[in-house]
């Protein structure tokens, strides 16, 4: 028998790492999520591609070109190419020769320690089997309790649903005109059924957080750096928060 999902017992506000402890640490790298365990975060929220050979991979982009100092598609290279990017000199010098690491190096450097909250990059019509890959490395490492899937795509959310049940899903959104069609598709899929709704922290109203709890779904609010702001969305009871500065919220959670 499955343990319950921590992300779903929680009696307190999750203080979760946006792409690890990225406002201090090369985003989606090892010393990144490390860093955040150490700022005293309860989990951290990563992305997750697949790369030409088909390696869950961790890293924001659909390309490098941005936080490495390779340039293409993450999809078009395979992973013994991914590997040779520097993916931390883009942030600071001091940070050379981070890579980029795969999701299975994430759950074996952090995984039995902290929340992981996965976040699909799925395009719109795309099928490559992201969703098996990351399954089945949740069940290998035996982190379904510790594992949540979240993607702007309902697709995606409703591939991982038939394949792992019990793995709760939290769908992505913003105010944009492509997430307000997403959010109108999710809801007349009636198998899907997310735990969590992940909106842009502005969207979200103390009646927003009420009605989430009233249909038993967990409020999750991205991604937020001002303590102002945190302290507010505490207020209002929101589960968790995802930031840049775990320590920040940290600090605003232990008032």
């Amino acid at each position: 028998m499955s343990m319950p999902s921590m992300w779903l017992t929680a009696d307190r506000t999750l203080n979760i790492a946006h792409q690890g402890a990225s406002g201090v640490a090369p985003a989606n790298t090892i010393v990144a999520f490390r860093r955040a365990a150490e700022l005293g975060a309860d989990g951290v929220e990563l992305d997750a591609h697949l790369s030409a050979d088909t390696v869950p991979v961790v890293i924001h982009d659909f390309t490098v070109d941005r936080t490495t100092d390779g340039s293409g598609r993450v999809a078009d290279l395979p992973l013994a190419a991914l590997k040779e990017l520097d993916a931390g000199s883009s942030f600071n010098p001091a940070f050379a020769g981070e890579r980029i690491p795969t999701l299975e190096e994430v759950f074996e450097a952090v995984g039995h320690q902290l929340l992981i909250n996965v976040e699909l990059k799925v395009p719109p019509r795309e099928n490559r089997g992201l969703e098996a890959a990351v399954v089945a490395l949740v069940e290998q490492h035996g982190l379904s309790d510790r594992v949540l899937i979240s993607s702007f795509n309902p697709y995606a959310l409703r591939r991982v649903r038939r394949l792992h049940p019990q793995l709760p899903l939290g769908f992505l959104y913003g105010s944009d005109p492509l997430s307000r069609l997403a959010r109108a598709l999710m809801w007349l899929m009636r198998d899907l059924r997310p735990e969590a709704a992940h909106p842009f922290w502005t969207l979200i109203r103390p009646a927003t957080v009420r009605r989430a709890h009233a249909q038993g779904r967990r409020m999750v609010a991205w991604t937020v750096d001002e303590p102002d702001v945190m302290r507010l969305l505490v207020e209002w009871g929101v589960d968790a928060i995802i930031s840049n500065r775990p320590d920040r919220l940290r600090h605003v959670l232990e008032r």
